[in-house]
């Protein structure tokens, strides 16, 4: 008989509005012809409105401004993990961390602009071990079509 654990958060954030800094400067510029400013404002609540939560069975993304989309990652599905440093977010000390997963609806899922992303990292390996030990009765088999 397997033991089901509680699942407890490891990590919650959001993405850094730095990602918004091109939109930002181009349309700050154009900020007398108003329709920049809601452009600017959009913008900002979309990434003000994407959460992350890291938990011991899964990674919870939760994102948008009208239209609200909740997708929960169970971590047993995540097959490869790597750490981007795009110019502009390594002047800032921020990261993007890809997911490769076997999920159908997600097969790569991208967490952006979180600082301490080596950290976070490591964080989702541990909580991916963790999981694939707990269900060793899971197994994955890749179907080629």
């Amino acid at each position: 008989m397997t033991e089901i654990t509680e699942e407890k958060e490891i990590w919650s954030g959001t993405p850094s509005q730095i990602v918004n800094l091109s939109t930002f400067i181009i349309c700050g510029l154009f900020f007398w012809l108003i329709i920049p400013l809601f452009i600017i404002l959009w913008q900002w609540l979309v990434v003000k409105n994407t959460q992350y939560e890291l938990t011991t069975h899964r990674l919870k993304i939760r994102q948008g401004v009208i239209n609200k989309k909740m997708d929960d990652l169970e971590l047993y599905r995540v097959r490869d993990y790597s750490l981007e440093q795009p110019l502009l977010l390594r002047w800032f000390g921020l990261e993007n961390i890809i997911l490769q997963t076997s999920d159908r609806t997600d097969p790569v899922v991208i967490i952006r602009a979180v600082k301490n992303g080596e950290e976070l990292q490591g964080k989702i390996r541990e909580a991916v071990e963790a999981c694939r030990a707990k269900t060793q009765g899971v197994r994955e088999v890749d179907v080629e079509q």
